[in-house]
C-alpha cells in the first residue's frame, strides 16, 4: 500500500510538526488549514524549525531546502484532499469538529486514500462514522512535538482493514518513528490513558490543598524528571488536560470528572504558556516557578502505582501488550522507563496496598484496584498471562494474597500465601526428568528471579514421589549429545543454587539421580523418614552429571559422597538428616503441608536482600581462598548497614515485634 502524497489537515502546533515530519522523510505534503493566516503563521514556524535543523548539523542544507519546496500551502479542502494517498487530520481535540471534518475529507479524497486522525483520546470507531469508508479510517497518534518525539500510536477502528493499519505502519518506520500498534479501540489508547489517571491525581492534590504546584514540581525534578506535572501541563495547555478528563468521564468513567481545579482555571483563562499564565506566569516565554521545598505529602509510589494500575487494566481490556505499554511510556512521556518494568520490581502486595490507600484518600474509585491485582495475578498481567496459552494454566487462587497456578512444560508453579512459591514436577508417578522439565524449571526460575512477592521456593513433586532421576527413554544419538544435556542440566541446577530466594526441596518416596541433584542445588531439605536418596547411575553405565558429583561432597564429606555415587550407597531420611545430607526429617504427617508453614515462616522472618547477599557468601565461599572469602563477608556486612530491612529488623528486636522486611 504505497503512501506517497500526504495532506494534513489543521496548521496548529500539532498539525505544522506532522506536515514538516513528512516533507524532512521525502514526501510530497500538502498542509490545509480554512484560516490563511494560520497557514501563514506555520509555514514561518516551519521554514524556521528546518533552518534551525540545518545549523546544528541534524540535517543538510540541502535536505532543509527539499523539504521546504515539498511542502505545499492550501486552505481549500476539495483541492488539498483530491490527490492524497494519506490524510493525516490534526485539527482540536473535539468529536464534532474532528467528524466534521472527516466527513468533509471523504466527499473529496480519491478512493484508495487512507484517513489517518491524529487523536490523542477518541475512539476512532466513533470519528470512522462520518465518513463513507470506515474501513480505511486509522488512528496515527503522534506526540508532541511531532519532529523530536519517537513515538507514533497506531489504532485501527473496529472497521479498519488489516493492509491499512500495516500502511500506516510502514509509513511511520519511513519517518523513522516506533508504531505502536494498539490492539483494541479504546479512549485514550494506551499512553494517554494512563496519562489521564495522573491528571486526575494532580488535579485531586489541587482541589483538596495538599501541596502547592511548586511543591509538587519541585518533588517531581528531584525524582530525575525533566518537567514537573503542572509545569508539563502549562507547556501542553490546561485547557488540554481539563477537556481530557471531560472526555474520559462521559466515554469511560464519571470519575474522570471529579477534578475541580482545571476547569475552573479554563474558565478564568488560565491555559498555560499560550495564554501566558496558567499554574505559572510564562511572559517570559519560560516557567517562573517560584524556589520551595519539595513536598513530602507526595511519593513516587504514588504515581507508579497508578499507573501500573491503568496498564493492567489495559491488559485486561486486551489494549496493548506490556510490551507496548512499556515502549508506549518510555517514547510518548520520554522516561527512563515504564509502568511494567516498575512493577517487576513491586509486590502485588505492595501495589495493592498502595491503591487501596489512595482510593479511600481521595474518596475515587478509578483510583482503586484492577480486579487482576485484586486477585494477586499482578505478575501475570505483566508478563502477558492474563489469558490461557499453550502449555500454560491460569487459574485465581481461592485465598487472598496468593497468586494463580500455571504449569510450565511438566512444572507446575503455585503462588501461595505469605511469600512462598511452590515449583511442583508433575509427571506423576515418578516425576522423571526430561529436557521438558529442565525447560520448565529454567523458565520458572526466570519468573521468580527478581519477583519481590516471592521470599522463598518450595520445590517438590507430584504425589508421593520426588523425583525419580533422569527419564532413561529418552534417545541421545551421541557423545556430544549426552555432554549437551549433561550441560543442560547442570545450568538448570546452577541457576536454580543461585536464585536470590531460599529454595527448599522437600523429599519425599524417591530422590533418585537426577531428582537427588535437583534436591542438592536447594539451599536446605526436609524429608521424610522413609524417603530413599540414591544415585544409581554407576549401575547404568554413567555418573551423576548434573553437579551431584561436586554438591555431595561439598555437603557430606568425600568419605560419604564416595559411599553414596561409587557404592551406590542408599540413605534413608534420618540417616541422610545425621550426615548433613537433609537439614530436616518430618516424622508424621503430610510433609508438603509441613513444608508450607515452614517456608512462610522463614519467608516472614528473612531478610530479603540479606538472604541474597548470604547465599551469594555460601555458594562462592567454597569456591575462593578464605582471606578472599572473609573480604566478601566485609563488604556484604557494609551493603547491609545501609539497607531499610537493618533498620527494621533492630527496631523489631527493640520493640519486641515481628519485623516486616520490605527487601529495600
Amino acid at each position: 500500500m504505497a503512501i506517497e502524497r500526504v495532506t494534513v489537515i489543521g496548521a496548529g502546533d500539532m498539525g505544522h510538526g506532522i506536515a514538516e515530519l513528512f516533507a524532512v522523510s521525502g514526501y510530497s505534503v500538502t498542509l490545509m488549514d480554512k484560516f490563511p493566516q494560520a497557514l501563514e503563521r506555520a509555514q514561518g514556524r516551519i521554514a524556521a524549525s528546518l533552518d534551525k535543523l540545518a545549523e546544528k548539523g541534524r540535517i543538510t542544507k540541502e535536505q532543509s531546502e527539499g523539504a521546504k519546496s515539498r511542502i505545499a500551502y492550501s486552505s481549500d479542502m476539495g483541492k488539498a484532499v483530491s490527490a492524497a494517498d494519506l490524510v493525516v487530520e490534526a485539527v482540536p481535540e473535539s468529536v464534532e469538529l474532528k467528524k466534521a471534518v472527516l466527513g468533509e475529507v471523504s466527499a473529496s479524497a480519491p478512493a484508495g486514500a487512507i484517513f489517518a486522525s491524529n487523536t490523542s483520546n477518541i475512539r476512532i470507531s466513533d470519528l470512522a462514522e462520518a465518513t463513507d469508508r470506515p474501513e480505511r479510517t486509522v488512528g496515527m497518534h503522534f506526540f508532541n512535538p511531532p519532529m523530536l518525539m519517537k513515538l507514533v500510536e497506531v489504532i485501527p477502528g473496529k472497521k479498519t482493514d488489516p493492509a491499512v493499519v500495516q500502511g500506516v505502519v510502514d509509513a511511520c518506520a519511513k519517518l523513522g518513528r516506533t508504531a505502536v500498534r494498539v490492539l483494541k479501540d479504546s479512549p485514550g489508547f494506551i499512553v494517554n490513558r494512563i496519562n489521564a489517571a495522573d491528571t486526575l491525581f494532580f488535579c485531586l492534590l489541587l482541589d483538596r490543598g495538599v501541596a502547592s504546584p511548586a511543591e509538587i514540581d519541585t518533588f517531581a525534578r528531584g525524582q530525575g524528571l525533566p518537567m514537573g506535572p503542572y509545569e508539563l501541563l502549562d507547556f501542553v495547555g490546561v485547557d488540554v488536560g481539563a477537556d481530557s478528563l471531560a472526555y474520559f468521564a462521559s466515554a469511560l468513567s464519571p470519575e474522570y470528572g471529579r477534578g475541580t481545579t482545571f476547569a475552573r482555571m479554563v474558565k478564568e483563562g488560565r491555559l498555560g504558556k499560550k495564554a501566558d499564565r496558567g499554574f505559572y506566569d510564562w511572559s517570559s516565554g519560560r516557567a517562573e516557578i517560584p524556589k520551595v521545598e519539595a513536598t513530602d505529602k507526595v511519593s513516587i509510589m504514588d504515581i507508579f502505582a497508578l499507573e501500573i494500575n491503568e496498564s493492567v487494566k489495559l491488559l485486561e481490556e486486551g489494549v496493548g501488550t506490556p510490551d507496548d505499554i512499556e515502549k508506549g511510556v518510555v517514547l510518548g512521556m520520554n522516561r527512563p522507563f515504564g509502568p511494567i518494568s516498575v512493577a517487576k520490581d513491586l509486590s502485588n502486595a505492595e501495589v495493592k496496598a498502595k491503591l487501596e490507600e489512595l482510593s479511600a484518600k481521595y474518596d475515587c474509585s478509578l483510583f482503586a484496584p484492577a480486579r487482576s491485582i485484586v486477585e494477586g495475578k499482578l505478575r501475570d498481567a505483566i508478563e502477558g498471562r492474563l489469558a490461557a496459552a499453550p502449555g500454560q494454566r491460569a487459574a485465581a487462587a481461592s485465598v487472598e494474597g496468593a497468586g494463580p497456578t500455571r504449569t510450565e512444560g511438566a512444572i507446575r508453579l503455585e503462588r501461595l500465601e505469605g511469600g512462598v512459591a511452590r515449583v511442583v514436577i508433575a509427571r506423576p508417578r515418578l516425576n522423571l526428568i526430561n529436557g521438558e522439565v529442565l525447560d520448565g524449571l529454567d523458565g520458572i526460575v526466570t519468573e521468580l528471579w527478581s519477583d519481590p512477592g516471592v521470599r522463598v521456593v518450595l520445590v517438590t513433586g507430584e504425589g508421593g514421589v520426588f523425583s525419580a532421576g533422569f527419564e532413561m527413554t529418552k534417545f541421545v544419538s551421541n557423545a556430544a549429545g549426552m555432554m549437551e544435556f549433561a550441560r543442560k542440566g547442570e545450568r538448570t541446577m546452577r541457576r536454580l543454587s543461585e536464585i536470590p530466594k531460599i529454595t527448599i526441596a522437600v523429599l519425599k518416596g524417591y530422590a533418585l539421580g537426577g531428582g537427588l541433584e535437583l534436591a542438592l542445588s536447594c539451599d536446605l531439605r526436609l524429608a521424610t523418614e522413609d524417603v530413599e536418596l540414591r544415585f544409581p547411575e554407576l549401575t547404568r553405565g554413567l555418573v551423576p552429571a548434573w553437579s551431584g558429583t561436586q554438591r555431595l561432597s561439598r555437603l557430606v564429606g568425600l568419605s560419604r559422597a564416595s559411599s553414596m555415587i561409587l557404592a551406590c550407597e542408599s540413605v534413608r531420611g534420618r540417616r541422610a538428616y545425621e550426615i548433613g545430607l537433609v537439614n530436616q526429617v518430618v516424622q508424621a504427617g503430610d510433609i508438603d503441608e509441613q513444608a508450607v508453614k515452614y517456608a512462610t515462616g522463614l519467608a516472614a522472618s528473612e531478610a530479603p536482600v540479606a538472604v541474597m547477599l548470604a547465599k551469594k557468601l555460601l555458594n562462592k565461599g567454597t569456591e575462593v581462598p578464605t582471606d578472599v572469602g572473609l573480604e566478601m563477608e566485609e563488604m556484604a556486612a557494609g551493603v547491609l548497614f545501609g539497607t531499610e530491612d537493618l533498620k527494621e529488623g533492630i527496631s523489631a528486636f527493640l520493640g519486641k515485634r515481628k519485623p516486616e522486611f520490605k527487601g529495600k
